[in-house]
């Protein structure tokens, strides 16, 4: 597992659900079909509003036409990202497209646990809001082990939560992997 993730961010605002992360017309690919499962990378946060609901994004896509990766793989959302359905897709697509980190100041309980089981991204937590200090494109350093982002754009540190009782799982890959080392299930 990697202690440092690096990149470019894209920034999105408050209460970014399920059908925005994916939306539904494309629930249509199978996850288990791999030619299939990067259509969930293509389509990533096809579902936004222009202006992400206040945000100034603009019309900057997170996905460019015709590719199947964003050029970003640092996620910073406001509140309450992942809300809406359950669907374990919003996690899938935000890994297919590349995706390593999210931070988020919550996360739908539903997302931040579909997350961490299927090690899809590790989901960090942060009680700054991040989305008014950080602007999509910023090159971003977050540091797992000093619980801490560092906006390398800019120079700003910003403390994040430890990870907590989650990190073994996410140390292993996902929450079966975790399970078949604790002796929890058969290898």
């Amino acid at each position: 597992m990697k202690k440092i993730i690096r990149g470019k961010c894209y920034v999105v605002g408050d209460n970014i659900d399920t059908d925005q992360i994916i939306p539904a017309q494309y629930l249509t690919y199978n996850p288990a079909i791999l030619e299939e499962r990067k259509m969930f990378g293509r389509f990533a946060m096809n579902g936004l509003p222009d202006k992400s609901r206040g945000l100034p994004l603009g019309n900057i896509p997170f996905v460019k036409e015709g590719s199947e990766k964003s050029e970003y793989t640092i996620l910073i959302a406001g509140k309450n990202f992942g809300c809406g359905s359950s669907r374990e897709h919003a996690s899938i697509c935000l890994q297919e497209s590349g995706i390593e980190g999210c931070i988020a100041e919550f996360y739908s309980r539903i997302f931040f646990r579909n997350s961490v089981n299927g090690g899809y991204l590790i989901p960090f937590e942060t009680e700054v809001r991040l989305i008014d200090k950080v602007k999509t494109g910023d090159e971003l350093e977050i540091n797992l082990e000093r619980h801490e982002m560092k906006d390398l754009t800019t120079g700003k540190v910003f403390p994040l939560k430890p990870i907590g009782e989650v990190l073994p799982i996410i140390e292993a890959g996902d929450v079966f992997k975790y399970a078949k080392e604790q002796g929890m299930m058969p290898s």
